[in-house]
């Protein structure tokens, strides 16, 4: 009995009806041509950063699509052509599939000649082979053996060395799968079972391919199998891009779970640091109100961003008070677990007496000469109440604005450079006097950069200068700060608002 894959014909393949044959095959051609090119063309916009896992899984899906659509083109190719030496196929000779083409280049379907120039050419650049199907039936009964061309191509083998027998078969497939292969050509041919499975082969080069076998017995009149026949593809391309797919998808996956995991910890380490209180703080604390203090912390559009920002305010032995701000570059753990740092060397050197200039050359010292050196910015303001005196220091830090009457204006700031940035830094303090009813807004500088345009600290916040001084506590214009700065930004930020009582 003659094998049911050299049964098959190229069937009519009716389009609404009406088309058949070679005129539906070339409608599908066509279509399939389009669509590689059009994936082509997404695989050459998309980006290619092999440190992305984003990048690296787009990527590897547009090439396993294509890596379909090749054998998609291939496959509807031999069927246009119909079986190798068959007379009564009247169609054209199939169009080889280059795997080049794309909606600008050379047609994905034009014919190339030297097929096998071609597949060594393709191998040596890219180790990949054109994936074709090949044919084999074994005739268990003339002991006959007939093997076609593209078979001979997927597993290496000259033509002239001769088909190979079911027992000699396994002597080409990898040592690890042949116990799989026997058992699987044993099922088939004693208890009738079809094959559909993969193993891998040993190429004469060394080479190990994936190979999909599909196969089914042949049965006599008696319905005892007479011959067995199978198809064999090489799919080692289509598994490595779908391997590589599964492999981006895991490190993405891994990354993005890592990533939500410290910004958690970033989160929860910024909350345990920045002052708990909510709304308004009078100083000094349990007695009469000399100083109203309020602050808020402002996260960045991009929720991920949890950088070093920080304010904070406290009451020192002496009845005076400390008021900080300061940002830290960087995001994430690293950057919140610095402002730890940083903000708890503040409160116990204020504590201490340290004057504010003083303060600053520890901090940079703290920052220069840590494990994982940043840079940044503060501004420590030390305000007595009784006296109304504000002395501050500065390192690299917006100075504070003083708004008075109606007005406001930036307080001159004293000499001083960023955190970290030297070993040798210079800084110095300013005293200013204070009148009753004057309100301080200390801020971090993501709190005016907002989209595409970045607009002056002095000149956003002093235009609110009006209405911070009709503010009935230090709540109240934060709010308004918040009102005008509250979104839009790309970076974090913190705004502290202290009014002297009056």
């Amino acid at each position: 009995m003659p094998s049911q894959v050299f049964e098959d014909r190229p069937g009519e393949l009716p389009e609404d009806g009406s088309d058949t044959g070679p005129v539906a095959v070339d409608a599908l051609i066509s279509r399939a041509r389009r669509l590689r090119g059009a994936v082509d063309a997404v695989r050459r916009d998309s980006v290619a950063d092999d440190d992305h896992p984003q990048g690296r899984w787009q990527r590897a899906l547009c090439d396993l699509a294509v890596h379909q659509l090749d054998d998609i083109g291939t496959h509807l190719g031999q069927l246009r052509q119909g079986l190798p030496g068959d007379p009564g196929a009247a169609w054209p000779p199939v169009p080889v599939w280059s795997g080049t083409g794309d909606l600008g280049g050379p047609d994905p379907f034009a014919r190339t000649p030297g097929l096998a120039a071609y597949e060594a050419d393709h191998a040596q650049s890219s180790g990949t082979l054109l994936n074709r199907v090949g044919s084999a039936e074994w005739n268990l009964l003339t002991d006959a053996v007939n093997w076609s061309d593209e078979l001979f191509t997927i597993l290496g083998r000259r033509p002239g060395s001769g088909a190979m027998t079911l027992d000699e078969l396994p002597s080409v497939v990898h040592p690890d799968d042949q116990s799989l292969l026997t058992a699987l050509v044993t099922g088939c041919l004693v208890d009738g079972r079809p094959i559909d499975a993969e193993f891998r082969i040993v190429r004469p080069d060394r080479q190990v391919r994936t190979v999909h076998m599909m196969a089914e017995p042949v049965l006599d009149a008696d319905g005892s199998t007479a011959s067995m026949w199978a198809v064999f593809r090489d799919v080692s391309a289509l598994r490595r891009s779908e391997e590589a797919v599964r492999d981006s998808r895991e490190t993405l996956r891994q990354r993005r779970h890592r990533e939500r995991t410290e910004r958690r910890m970033a989160v929860e380490m910024q909350e345990a640091v920045l002052p708990p209180w909510r709304g308004s703080l009078a100083f000094p604390l349990g007695g009469p109100t000399e100083l109203d203090v309020a602050a808020r912390y402002f996260p960045a559009d991009n929720s991920d961003l949890i950088g070093g920002d920080w304010y904070d305010a406290l009451e020192l032995p002496t009845g005076a008070c400390v008021l900080s701000v300061g940002d830290l570059t960087g995001h994430g753990v690293a950057a919140t677990s610095s402002m730890a740092m940083l903000l708890g060397a503040l409160r116990g050197m204020a504590v201490a007496g340290i004057a504010p200039e003083a303060v600053m050359g520890h901090l940079n010292h703290l920052l220069e000469s840590a494990v994982q050196p940043t840079l940044g910015s503060a501004v420590c303001c030390r305000i007595d109440p009784a006296r109304r005196t504000l002395t501050w220091a500065q390192a690299g830090h917006p100075a504070p604005l003083l708004f008075r009457g109606g007005t406001g204006r930036p307080l001159t700031p004293p000499d001083g450079v960023l955190l970290g940035a030297t070993s040798t830094p210079r800084y110095e303090q300013n005293e200013v006097e204070l009148h009753p009813g004057d309100l301080l807004v200390l801020h971090t500088d993501g709190l005016t950069r907002t989209g595409a345009a970045e607009e002056s600290a002095v000149t956003g916040l002093l235009a609110l200068a009006p209405r911070l001084s009709d503010a009935r506590d230090a709540q109240d214009g934060v709010r308004m700060v918040a009102e005008a700065f509250g979104t839009g930004r790309k970076d974090d930020a913190c705004v502290l608002v202290a009014r002297i009582s009056a």
